[in-house]
This record gives structure tokens, sequence and C-alpha cells, in this order.
């Protein structure tokens, strides 16, 4: 029997605030005409009760610009009413900005301020002169990311530069301040030089416990943190590369488990040789302990692959020969439904485009077909980074990141690939499999005394 698991592709959310008319009917006869246009309904919110008049603000997510245009082509026939205003609600949502930092305790009379401030903040500084290794009890640091990009490769809008990447490490920051209750502060450098990078993070690293890297162009990525690995003494982690390769494999081990199939069994295939892909194809590998095929049109990422333990070959071969096809080219519609072998299982995870449609995946013989609108790295870096600082780890590991993945596989439900990203009790489990992997690898240097060191 054939499994799917059917995702929305990327909406456009809007509201519409309406004036109608205080007539009976008046927001069904709205709602009709929406229909006509295939509306999909949100939220309605009543805005102002008056005796002749009513306002609602009606949020309506549609498939695209031409499609929310239709929409308010229909809403406006519709009698009695009147459109006062469209809200991207988006934008709204960003105005000013999505995160802000906050005292932990309050400044409310001179005792505090000098408690908190001078002179009382004297004692402490000179405690940490005195033995450095206090910092982590008596400062923030260890409860610090640095969440650093130069908006050189922004989602899949290409280079858009520190400031406009903005956006995304305020949300990257927010989430994971509401999941872990641990502070990401976004910093963007404006230089695509390693070399200025590597030094800059270097100099800014002491105010952090650990350094995640976002958003930044390959092949620069992989010199860019191979060398902060090395000079730093703390984890260093690029997500766009390991976060999604922890999420990719989740999804993969879940996948086969729904399919019916062994992962570490398969022969597997991985399209795509970009920052994602490569590390996509090096965890798999490691987990089973198998080479993965890998093909890119780009020679260094071949030469790369195999560096890693993987073996170079060609889209029609991994198509004709794998069991499970892992897709990252980014290239919409690179696979065709006779490209699919009966049996396989597809997980196309180029955003918002896949390879190829899960429908069409599956319609060509495909047992299972994932594509990329559920694979989200927020499912993955909260927790293993807050596992990194509670046990002040020194690095992140493959082990770690195996870690990270199970935790997520074992806590989707039993008929989904992948569990809910916001749900608190996932990154708490990661959380715990991953501190447990840097203590049994020896990269911690604390262990907490709620972690089974036998476990």
């Amino acid at each position: 029997m054939h499994k799917m698991v059917r995702t929305n592709k990327q909406k456009i959310i809007r509201t519409l605030r309406c004036k109608n008319k205080n007539i009976v009917g008046t927001l069904a006869g709205l709602l009709n005409c929406m229909a006509k246009a295939k509306t999909d309904i949100g939220n309605i919110e009543t805005v102002y009760v008056g005796e002749f008049y009513h306002i609602r603000d009606i949020t309506v997510i549609a498939d695209n610009e031409e499609h929310f245009e239709e929409i308010v082509a229909q809403a406006r026939k519709a009698q009695n009413v009147e459109i006062k205003q469209i809200i991207d609600e988006v934008l709204e949502l960003h105005h000013g900005g999505k995160i802000r930092t906050v005292p932990k305790y309050p400044v409310d009379s001179v005792e505090d301020l000098q408690k908190v401030y001078t002179p009382g903040v004297a004692q402490v500084c000179t405690l940490i002169k005195r033995d450095p290794k206090q910092a982590a009890t008596f400062t923030s640091i260890q409860k610090n990311v640095a969440l650093i990009t130069n908006g050189s490769r922004v989602l899949g809008l290409g280079n858009l530069g520190p400031v406009a990447s903005m956006p995304v490490m305020e949300g990257k920051a927010a989430l994971f301040s509401q999941l872990t209750g641990f502070n990401m502060f976004p910093i963007l450098l404006e230089t695509r030089d390693p070399d200025e990078f590597v030094e800059t993070v270097k100099r800014i690293s002491h105010g952090f416990g650990a350094i995640q890297l976002e958003d930044i162009e390959t092949p620069a990525s992989f010199e860019i943190e191979e060398r902060l690995k090395k000079e730093l003494d703390k984890p260093v982690m690029h997500d766009d590369q390991h976060g999604t390769a922890v999420v990719a494999l989740a999804a993969a081990i879940n996948a086969c488990r729904l399919a019916g199939q062994d992962i570490k069994k398969l022969k597997i295939g991985q399209l795509g040789l970009g920052a994602a892909g490569l590390a996509i194809a090096k965890l798999i590998g490691k987990y089973t302990n198998n080479s993965v095929l890998g093909s890119d049109i780009n020679e260094d990422a071949l030469n790369r692959l195999e560096r890693n333990g993987g073996k170079r070959s060609s889209l029609e071969d991994i198509m004709k020969d794998c069991d499970l096809v892992v897709m990252t080219t980014g290239r919409r519609g690179l696979i065709k439904p006779e490209h699919i072998q009966k049996g396989q299982i597809i997980l196309s995870l180029s955003n918002p485009y896949p390879e190829i449609n899960i429908e069409d995946a599956l319609q060509a013989g495909a047992t299972f077909a994932l594509d990329g609108t559920r694979v989200n790295n927020l499912l993955g870096y909260p927790g293993i980074f807050k596992a990194a600082l509670e046990v002040n780890a020194t690095a992140i590991n493959d082990e770690m990141l195996i870690a990270a993945a199970e935790a997520i596989a074992q806590s989707a439900p039993e008929d989904d690939p992948v569990p809910d990203a916001l749900d608190i009790r996932v990154h708490d489990a990661v959380t715990k499999a991953v501190a447990q992997a840097a203590i049994n690898t020896g990269v911690a240097r604390n262990i907490p005394d709620e972690v089974d060191v036998d476990a």
C-alpha cells in the first residue's frame, strides 16, 4: 500500500478587514462569495460591534498572489460588505523585530542597583579573574549562543546580504529561546572573506558558550566551520549542514519504518551535494555504516563526498539502483515519474519546490514519499545546542548528531515520519539524548546530576 504524507506548500496569509452591514446573513453571504475562489478560511475575529454595522478581520490562506487576488475579487462581490483594509500578517508580526533582551531581575531600588551593578559587580569580576571557570556559573555566557551569518545564502533566495537575513536570524533566535529558555543572539557580518569571518568570530566568541553558523554560501561555509571547530574550544555547528542532516536522518529512519524497511539494510543515494546534501550523506553513512552514493554537477562536491566516506555515482544510476533516494538539488522537477522505481522511498527535500511532487512519486510506484516542508531544522538545533551548553561540551560530534536524530525519530507519532516541531517534549528528548552522547564520547566537561552516565 502506498503511504503519503501530504503537506502544504508555501502559502500566502492575509487578513481582510471587512465592514459588514448589521443585516442577518451578510457574513454568510461574504463567506459564500469567498468559497467560489476555493478560499481556505482561517480565524474570524470581531473587531467592532455597532448598531448599524460590524467590523470583522477574516484571515485567508491563498496558494499564491494570483489566488489571493481572486479571493479579494470574489469578496468584493458580496452585498452589504466593504473591504476596508488588507493586512499582511507576516509583515505585521515582524514589525519592530521579533526578539528583545530583558533583565532577569528587576532593579527597583538603590540596593538592587548596588547588587546588579556597581559596586557589587566588582566582587564577581574579581572572582572570575582569579578563576575563569566561574564565568559559567556567575554570567550568562554558558546560556548564550551566537547566531552568525553574512547573508550570502539566505533560504532559497541567494545572496541577500547580512541585513536582509535578519528576519530569519530573529526567527531562529526567538524559537530557540522559547523552546530552551536559553539565549541566541543574531550577529551579522559584512564580509564574504573566510579569513575575515573566522577572525571576527574568534574575537567575539568569549561572550558565548557556542557558535551557530547560518545562511553562508558554499564552499566558504565548509572552510569557515572547519577552521572554527579547530580554533575554538567550544561547540560550533553550521545548521544548514548538520541541523538539516539530523532532521533528514530522522525522517529517513521513519520513512523506511513506515515503508516496512530497515534503513541500515538499504542502498541509499543522495542527489545534490551542497552544504545540506553532503552533510546528509555523511551522517546517513555514519548511521548505517554503509557508503552513500552521491551525484552532483560540481566536481569539488564529489571529491568532498569521497573524503567523507561516500561514493560518486550518476543521477541515472542512483535512481535505478537505490532503495532510498534523498534529494537536495534545488532543481524543481528534476526527477520525472519514469525515473522512479517500484518500491523506492523518496525524500524530495528541496524547498519551496521539490525535485518531484509526492503525488507523482507515489503514482509512479514509490512506496513512500516525503517533501521538504516537514523536514524542519527547528526539530534539531534547539536541543542540540542546549545539551552542548548544559554539559559545557568542547564540540558537537557525529555521535551527538545521531543521538539527536534518533530522539527525533522516536518522538514522532506512529504513523508520521517527523514530530511536531513545536512540541516541547521533542526538544527535551533531543537535549537529554545529545547530552548523554556528549558525555559518552568524552566531549563534556560538566555532567549534570540529572543525566544518567551509565545509560
